[in-house]
């Protein structure tokens, strides 16, 4: 027999359901205490990560101490003086630097890896008064789009046990869905966001890249300088929108970080919705969801026609190249400290690279796609399409063979745009089909995360978020 786990109701139910704005004006209004939002979280952790797994280290007598602080600044200073998120919970995944916890990567080589700094993300989310609750799992080295590792073990949806929680930010995507927290931080090289998001029915934003700053893994290897980039995974998109204010700009620990205004000048409201796509084919659900939100949009005042980017094939393909030619220089050191199946899957990745593929072929091809997708943009500002193909798959169909690679790579058929060319790409949840979240993705021109962020909140109107949930246990 299959129910769901839940607290016991009361008070704490209630914070733990609300958003990061929400939490923020309670706070601010002196409705509620910050202890009191920081406590009912940690309850709601103690409840039912047991079952999913998703908070890897509990940060109880640091986010207390820093909740009585932030009540008693308040008590001293008043509302005004408060910044956005005073008081207000979030999480942290295990490949950003939070002093005081080690940066794992999902390795137990990097048990004690405790860094001397915050990330550049986390130093800001601290100075608009975030306080950090728990840590939260990733798979090895990210190297996977489903969350598991032999340190810290397997996290489990919500939403269904037997199925992925996505990656690699799936313990962050579990974390919010299940209402761990309101607010998580992860990133994103080829989905790592926005593939939890999907798995778990929650928003996520990976923002135009540079606009946020990138300080964890130092400088990187050039598909991590081009296409990585850290960003918010939440319940709402007016959450998602307050983490961005917060984080974005220039920060002198990220050379290619820049400031630019989180609002452009006005564009025809115009949405190619994309139903299918070249070189792979789209579950019927997931066409009837995104053709579910282009209605949405459409009864707000967009313009919705049918239409395809350009060349999302050979993005695919050239997204393989950039990542795998890079993991392929650092695979000797890293393997020593994988398991047999995160090895076997590396390596089956490693072996997709396309030695006719120049590095110099592969920049200009990126350049090439890219004016390409600038003229696509200038007929339609933003695309409206899927996430995955496919439905969420059971945990490790991902290192069961070598065929793992495949399968993860075709599940990335519409992820990898994002990354590749830098742009601007929001998950927001539809009306869920037979108790499975369904979500829906949209793009924008670089430095327009307003617009995809504005599309994402119409679509949230119309269908209202499907979570937090109480997970499924047997």
């Amino acid at each position: 027999m299959i129910k769901r786990a839940s607290a016991a109701p009361g008070r704490a139910q209630e914070l733990w359901r609300q958003s990061a704005t929400t939490l923020a004006a309670l706070i601010r209004a002196g409705d509620v205490s910050s202890r009191e939002v920081i406590d009912a979280h940690l309850v709601r952790i103690e409840a039912v990560n047991p079952l999913l797994n998703a908070v890897t280290v509990m940060l109880q007598t640091q986010s207390r101490e820093a909740a009585d602080a932030a009540d008693a600044f308040r008590k001293k200073h008043g509302k005004r003086h408060l910044p956005a998120l005073h008081g207000v919970p979030i999480t942290v995944k295990e490949n950003i630097d939070c002093v005081g916890t080690p940066t794992t990567f999902g390795l137990a080589a990097n048990a004690d890896a405790l860094p001397e700094r915050d990330a550049p993300v986390i130093e800001r989310m601290r100075a608009a008064g975030a306080i950090p609750i728990g840590r939260t799992n990733m798979p090895e080295m990210g190297l996977r789009i489903s969350t598991s590792n032999p340190f810290r073990g397997l996290t489990r949806n919500p939403w269904n046990a037997q199925l992925t929680a996505g990656g690699s930010s799936g313990g962050e995507g579990s974390a919010v869905a299940s209402g761990m927290s309101p607010l998580g931080i992860g990133n994103d090289i080829g989905g790592s966001l926005r593939n939890p998001a999907f798995c778990c029915g929650v928003a996520a934003l990976k923002p135009t890249q540079g606009r946020v700053p990138f300080g964890s893994a130092g400088d990187g290897f050039l598909s991590a300088q081009v296409m990585l980039t850290d960003g918010p995974i939440a319940r709402s998109v007016s959450d998602l929108r307050l983490a961005l204010e917060q984080i974005h700009g220039q920060h002198m620990r990220d050379p290619r970080s820049v400031t630019v205004a989180l609002e452009g000048p006005r564009v025809p409201r115009r949405v190619a919705m994309v139903t299918s796509l070249p070189g792979s084919v789209v579950d019927q659900s997931i066409v009837a969801s995104v053709r579910a939100a282009g209605e949405a949009l459409a009864a707000a005042g967009y313009q919705v026609e049918e239409a395809i980017p350009p060349e999302i094939e050979l993005i695919n393909h050239l997204w393989t190249q950039f990542q795998m030619s890079d993991l392929n220089l650092t695979a000797a050191s890293i393997r020593p400290m994988l398991s047999a199946e995160a090895a076997m899957l590396m390596d089956a990745l490693i072996a997709k690279i396309d030695p006719a593929v120049t590095h110099a072929a592969l920049h200009q091809e990126r350049s090439r796609i890219g004016r390409a997708w600038l003229g696509f943009f200038a007929d339609y500002p933003l695309v409206l399409g899927p996430v995955w193909p496919s439905a969420p798959f059971e945990h490790d169909a991902d290192v069961a063979s070598t065929a793992g690679a495949d399968l993860m790579l075709g599940m990335q058929w519409f992820v990898t745009p994002g990354n590749l060319l830098g742009i601007p790409a929001v998950v927001v949840p539809t009306r869920p089909i037979d108790s499975a979240p369904m979500t829906v993705q949209l793009y924008a021109d670089r430095f327009r995360d307003d617009l995809v962020l504005e599309a994402a909140g119409v679509i949230e109107s119309a269908f209202g978020p499907c979570t937090p949930v109480d997970p499924f246990v047997a």
